[in-house]
């Protein structure tokens, strides 16, 4: 069993602090995603668990053992670079082979595990090749080979498509989802690519300032960001935030409209709604005064056709409000929009703690 456990591990660099007591269990085979801006902490973190940093404070266990103490040979796992770290003096079979030549496997079983995991990620014609002779996908194959032949409890990845070109990483993605469900390896990802993470993470470790914002799957960080920054970081445009103020009874004025929303003392709050969760009504089609959802007004500015939809960036109140709207809509700038949330996918945040809270 390869359940990873980091219990307390902080990381200080003089008076900087670059992890502040990270928490975070990975079970056994789960493929997690570190996700974060660039300098949030998550490569520090993965080079903590490789041995290849030291924390100043913290435990590292995978499975029984803990093994923050260990030197990175002695952790069993793998690890693949962002550079790949490809030997261009071996070839691609003798790159795989490495890892098991250093451990003095016999030959029979380095041929074994060489031909399997070549074959698992479709090199198996380029085990003669030098790694001159690859392109940049190939390479990032052998890397990845090379890693799970020694067959890893942990398998650590550090941006290894980042290198790749978007039609060449987004069949990559794909490829290394199936290799590493099929392999049954623990696996820690770090990226910054939101696409990415959503896509492969069974769990995605959302990072900000050296603390985890929030651990879950993709569709929960998406659907119900815990904190203002991942409704922000998380979408592609992110999440809209309008500011909101006490209306008496429960009701919140977001842009001139009274909205109903969480109880409380607060003295302001944001209202979070993404782009693709606001519905557009046609001009002069809805009476804001009778209508039971609550009917906004903005102000066209920008349109963007991005082939399958167009985005609308508008003002509301001097607030910027992005809305995804169909490809063909014959909406113009300068326009008024008419719209509404939906009103389960409507989130709080108090602008203080930047923490969401609940509705109700």
């Amino acid at each position: 069993m390869a359940e990873i456990k980091i219990k307390q591990v902080a990381k200080q660099y003089g008076s900087t602090h670059a992890l502040h007591s990270i928490d975070l269990t990975i079970a056994d085979q789960e493929f997690l995603v570190l996700l974060g801006a660039s300098g949030c902490g998550k490569t520090t973190l993965l080079r903590i668990v490789a041995g290849l940093e030291t924390a100043t404070s913290g435990e590292v266990w995978i499975g029984d053992r803990r093994v923050d103490q260990l030197p990175p040979r002695d952790r069993g796992i793998a690890m693949v670079f962002q550079n790949y770290a490809v030997f261009p003096h071996l070839t691609v079979y003798e790159n795989i082979a490495f890892g098991l030549r250093m451990a003095k496997l016999p030959q029979p079983e380095v041929d074994k595990r060489v031909n399997r995991t070549a074959e698992l990620m479709h090199i198996e014609a380029l085990l003669q090749r030098y790694s001159g002779q690859l392109s940049g996908g190939q390479r990032q194959r052998v890397a990845v080979a090379r890693a799970l032949a020694t067959e890893p409890e942990v398998l650590l990845m550090d941006e290894p498509l980042s290198n790749l070109d978007a039609l060449l990483r987004m069949e990559m993605r794909a490829e290394l989802k199936t290799v590493l469900a099929e392999s049954k390896t623990t696996t820690i990802y770090v990226t910054h690519d939101q696409v990415e993470a959503m896509s492969m993470a069974d769990r995605i470790a959302i990072m900000n300032k050296g603390e985890i914002v929030q651990a879950a799957s993709a569709v929960e960080v998406y659907r119900n960001p815990a904190a203002h920054f991942v409704g922000s970081f998380i979408g592609n445009p992110p999440m809209n935030f309008l500011d909101a103020t006490p209306a008496g009874d429960g009701f919140w004025n977001v842009g001139g409209v009274r909205v109903s929303g969480p109880a409380g003392g607060q003295a302001k709050l944001r209202f979070g709604i993404r782009p693709e969760d606001i519905r557009v009504h046609p001009t002069g089609s809805v009476n804001a005064s009778t209508e039971q959802q609550p009917v906004f007004s903005a102000t066209v500015r920008i349109l963007e056709p991005l082939g399958s939809h167009l985005l609308a960036s508008c003002k509301i109140d001097d607030q910027m409000l992005r809305v995804v709207l169909d490809s063909d809509d014959p909406i113009k700038s300068g326009d008024e929009l008419q719209w509404s949330p939906v009103s389960d996918r409507v989130r709080w945040f108090d602008p203080g703690s930047e923490l969401a809270i609940a509705s109700v």
